[in-house]
């Protein structure tokens, strides 16, 4: 379980990634001597939904102890108003809860809604504690669902999907909270936010891109790192290692998995010019496994020797699910990832992530108890494709049509880590130039930017594994018109050790001038991929 939490914590988004205003930022501050009355504000019902109440509570702030499963806390917060406002869909029996959190003194103008994790819809009071620390107004709805493992709400009681739930996660319930986290500050300031933006990780990248597509105007900038768009497609490829395991009958240790990632990152670490600990692009890395077969590993005290049945299950795990004529389906792990959070076993036995198996079992198979080792390689692409016929409609979240989001004037960053565990960048990549393919490449620059982070987690520029400041980035190209080149960000190399890079904005790439410290962003420069 502590596995799990590490993996799923990755997915709280702006623990480290909230902006932290800048002089020119606080030019918009309010400033008015007297705080806002904390008292609940007229709010209209947004279409298709009725208003079941409307409560304000002023709260001193302080600590903020996250709730749920990924707990986490957030220190030092000022007293604010916090408004939850419930909705219901007439005849869905739904209750969706729209928390708004707002600075009784020193907002700085800004609106900031929060996305979800896994299964979770919404923040927990980390990220909205921070965003209030940092002097916005904030806004979360938990949907009317759960946590983030929390899926009683999938089934009905003819074990059929809630389809009137799943809509509210899938979609709906992001823009009815963009819609009343405005009206409450109208409500309670007297005034609507200067600007809006939307932040999330994981589940809330996808919420992101989810605004972008289908609600345009909501906001003025949206930051979706690691996004879980293809949702239906993914979330199905993630159980591949078990599948891959489970039918060669072999589960490689932690150890040995470990042993291969290092080996991967070792050969592959000078496609930038320079060994620096980064795999630059592990799409490029073609590392073969089978190089390892008789090293011996040394875990937990005991001497284990990697076989040929281990390199034939990372290989097939590297590269992705096929079907059984060999059709590729989706990206793999990527080289260089942690294989232990898709891959992971104890005692001969798999231990699926917990994400993709309740997709399988629920979603899917609409039963609770189905037994995941039992899907064979044919199984698995017939899930795969069922997965997509049911489910690319309401959760997808792969239209690459954003033109009315350009026209909008909205701007959208997105960073990935190329070695996210989770959710394979490629998946994001291809996205990207669907887009572009779409719109053409200037179009799709003038207002979107992806970013791939070496060597970095789900979610890890968050804090976990480095840093960057995102949402900097995104308010100083929506408020002062700079796009960014690149994106300021610590990395963690493959020694633990932390170096500087600029990120290069898709599709450019990272290269060694060929002086320099390895550890300075100075000493790199972007390129096409062309010439890397």
């Amino acid at each position: 379980m502590k596995k799990v939490l590490t993996a799923l914590a990755a997915g709280v988004p702006l623990a480290a990634a909230v902006y932290l205003p800048t002089a020119s930022a606080e030019a918009q501050t309010t400033t008015a001597s007297t705080p806002p009355a904390c008292t609940a504000p007229a709010v209209k019902a947004p279409a298709g939904t009725a208003l079941e109440s409307v409560t304000a509570v002023r709260q001193e702030g302080g600590t903020i102890h996250g709730t749920g499963l990924l707990g986490g806390d957030v220190s030092g917060v000022p007293a604010f108003c916090q408004v939850t406002v419930t909705l219901t869909h007439p005849g869905d029996g739904d209750h969706a809860k729209v928390q708004t959190w707002l600075p009784l003194e020193k907002w700085n103008g800004r609106f900031q809604a929060i996305g979800g994790s896994a299964y979770g819809a919404g923040d927990n009071g980390v990220g909205l504690g921070t965003a209030v620390k940092s002097g916005y107004a904030a806004t979360t709805t938990d949907a009317g669902i759960g946590d983030v493992l929390d899926t009683s709400w999938v089934l009905d009681s003819g074990n059929q999907v809630n389809s009137a739930l799943l809509k509210n996660f899938a979609s709906r319930s992001q823009h009815e909270a963009a819609v009343v986290g405005k009206a409450v500050v109208d409500g309670v300031y007297g005034k609507r936010p200067a600007f809006s933006y939307f932040t999330g990780c994981s589940t809330g990248g996808r919420e992101g891109y989810m605004e972008a597509q289908r609600y345009p105007d909501d906001y003025d900038g949206i930051l979706a790192d690691a996004p879980a768009i293809n949702w239906d497609e993914f979330e199905v490829a993630t159980l591949w290692p078990q599948v891959v395991m489970n039918n060669e009958k072999t589960y490689p240790t932690n150890c040995e998995l470990n042993a291969f990632t290092a080996a991967a990152v070792k050969a592959c670490d000078k496609l930038d010019g320079v060994k620096d600990g980064l795999v630059n692009d592990a799409s490029r890395c073609d590392f073969d496994p089978r190089r390892l077969i008789g090293t011996k590993v040394v875990c937990e005290g005991r001497e284990l020797t990697i076989t040929a049945a281990d390199a034939a299950v990372v290989r097939k795990i590297w590269d992705g699910p096929r079907t059984t004529s060999g059709k590729k389906l989706w990206a793999g792990v990527p080289v260089g990832a942690d294989l232990n959070g898709l891959a992971g076993s104890k005692d001969g036995q798999g231990t699926p992530f917990p994400v993709p198996a309740l997709w399988v079992q629920l979603f899917l198979k609409k039963d609770p108890s189905f037994d995941l080792t039992k899907i064979t390689y044919s199984d698995f692409t017939q899930l795969f494709k069922q997965s997509q016929a049911e489910y690319d409609k309401v959760i997808g979240t792969d239209d690459p049509d954003l033109s009315d989001f350009r026209k909008s004037g909205g701007k959208l960053i997105s960073w990935q880590g190329q070695a996210d565990e989770f959710i394979p960048a490629q998946g994001t990549v291809d996205y990207r130039e669907q887009v572009q393919r779409k719109l053409g490449s200037k179009k799709t620059d003038d207002f979107y930017r992806l970013f791939l982070a070496p060597n970095t987690s789900h979610c890890g520029l968050n804090g976990q594994d480095g840093s960057a400041d995102g949402l900097a980035a995104l308010t100083n190209w929506v408020e002062h018109g700079k796009a960014p080149g690149t994106l300021p960000a610590t990395l963690i190399n493959a020694s633990g050790e932390s170096v500087e890079r600029d990120l290069c904005a898709y599709p450019a790439v990272s290269r060694y001038k060929g002086h320099g410290d390895p550890s300075l962003a100075s000493s790199f420069r972007c390129v096409s991929p062309s010439r890397h």
